[in-house]
């Protein structure tokens, strides 16, 4: 492909290079680029691509897109000036694997709180009720049909996501659905792609470290729904002015207190391992259930058939399919055991959602809710005592571990969160290492107890300053109690 072609969509400032260049890769990462590619220069959290243009000249880069003229060491490269790599990045990767979000009707689901169950259910009700082959891509790895791949991160950079959908293109999905974080919408990861239909889950305080305010977060979200068709809001969220006032086309909303909105859920039972409810629209009332506790999942389930019903299908038979939907791996994940007492693990990493698994625990817990949590180390320290306060407030034990420290020095993360429990009477246990810590909360659980394991979910490691190390909870549970039957022997 020539590199005009490539460059239909960029706005371009200056150009210092033949326009018929042909291009044979792109690649945006200086350490992994082969000769004839084109090279494009962004700047990252940690490190400015532009400081590596003469690297990826020596590897053979034929030309370079960048935001400043390369140095007089680099002057020998063909460039391109433009107004934003980013998005130039998103322009060419579009490009270059032949616009493939065009070929396939996209979902994404933007909010603090349930992006990965929402995305899971949406794909799970359209498979079941049209038949239609869906791609995946978040949190949990990407998915095309039935195959898994690994993600390294919600919403991967844009030269990914088109990768990933001419993949799902070519094995024959007609639909995506896409999570979609505050991170990637401002580093342009989704610039230029139109979505069928955008879905605002919630909004509470998270990444402002990243975000100097809630307001900010608010409209960062926003972006989603200016790129979207048709959109579905949770308007029991304070923030649900701010996504309606972005919205671009048709605007449905979605309740559970509300009774204004289009869909509302109604009659909440909720169960140990299950909710139900019935969802009023106009004309009709319909009984359903999802297999996920909580009063959450109302909404996760009510954002999924809001969706469902804007993408066309009937919302009868999307409720019938929700019931056989399957949960998802570290959303309200039950432990066996087979004690009497519930062990749940749960992603919960921020105030709101640590407080919708300890009050979704409470709904069915015959004994005492004990809840273990730490905090991400390089992340929003402003979130560590609000989900102190949160823990001692509505827990009988509250058990302050590590999460994630990454480079930062546990103990310190530790005190940050531990500032949130001053002055409380909750019992509040300090184990540092999170191993030591599930097994002291199993070694002191009762029957009919709760015990939550949150923060990991669906991790499989754990990352700290010597690296990344594998751990996986639910291994921990299971070697806990192997231990417990030999010492039994």
């Amino acid at each position: 492909m020539i590199l005009g072609d490539l460059l239909k969509k960029t706005d371009i400032l200056s150009i210092a290079a033949d326009m018929n260049i042909e291009i044979h890769g792109v690649s945006f990462d200086s350490r992994t680029i082969m000769a004839g590619e084109l090279f494009v220069a962004i700047t990252g959290f940690q490190d400015d691509g532009h400081r590596y243009i003469g690297e990826a000249a020596a590897k053979g880069a034929v030309c370079v897109i960048c935001e400043i003229e390369p140095d007089d060491a680099s002057m020998h490269v063909p460039y391109v000036v433009v107004k934003d790599s980013r998005k130039s990045l998103a322009d060419v990767s579009a490009a270059w694997f032949g616009y493939p979000a065009d070929m396939i009707k996209l979902i994404g689901v933007t909010g603090t709180n349930g992006k990965t169950t929402v995305t899971a259910l949406i794909k799970q009700v359209i498979e079941k009720c049209t038949g239609a082959k869906t791609g995946l891509i978040g949190t949990n790895g990407n998915k095309i049909g039935g195959r898994t791949l690994s993600a390294k991160r919600t919403t991967p950079e844009s030269y990914e996501i088109h990768k990933l959908l001419r993949m799902m293109v070519d094995e024959g999905c007609k639909y995506a659905v896409i999570e979609v974080s505050s991170h990637a919408l401002r580093l342009h990861r989704v610039h230029g792609i139109e979505f069928e239909v955008g879905v605002f889950t919630n909004l509470s305080p998270e990444h402002l470290d990243f975000h100097d305010t809630m307001e900010d977060y608010a409209q960062v979200k926003s972006h989603l729904f200016s790129q979207s068709r048709h959109t579905a809001i949770n308007i029991d969220d304070k923030y649900a002015h701010t996504i309606a006032a972005a919205a671009r086309g048709s605007v449905m909303t979605y309740s559970i207190i509300d009774n204004s909105a289009n869909l509302v859920g109604k009659c909440i039972k909720l169960g140990m391992d299950k909710v139900a409810f019935c969802a009023l629209t106009i004309g009709k009332l319909i009984r359903t259930e999802l297999r996920i506790p909580g009063v959450f999942s109302v909404y996760n389930a009510l954002a999924a058939l809001s969706a469902a019903m804007l993408l066309g299908i009937d919302i009868e038979s999307a409720a019938s399919v929700l019931q056989t939907c399957e949960g998802v791996k570290g959303r309200a994940e039950v432990v066996p055991t087979g004690k009497d007492f519930t062990v749940l693990i749960d992603y919960a990493h921020t105030p709101d959602a640590l407080e919708n698994i300890i009050q979704t625990s409470r709904g069915f817990a015959r004994g005492r809710v004990i809840t273990l949590f730490g905090c991400g180390g390089d992340r929003d320290r402003k979130k560590r005592p609000l989900m102190g306060a949160v823990a001692a407030r509505l827990s009988d034990i509250a058990i302050v571990t590590s999460d994630n420290p990454r480079t930062e020095d546990p103990s310190e993360i530790i005190k940050d969160i531990l500032s949130g429990l001053e002055n409380v009477k909750t019992l509040c246990k300090v184990i540092e290492n999170r191993r030591d810590a599930i097994c002291w909360a199993l070694d002191n659980a009762q029957p009919g107890d709760v015990l939550i394991l949150a923060g990991k979910g669906h991790e499989t490691y754990q990352i700290a300053s010597d690296g990344k190390r594998r751990f996986d909870e639910r291994e921990v549970v299971k070697e806990y109690f192997v231990g417990l039957a030999d010492i039994k022997k």
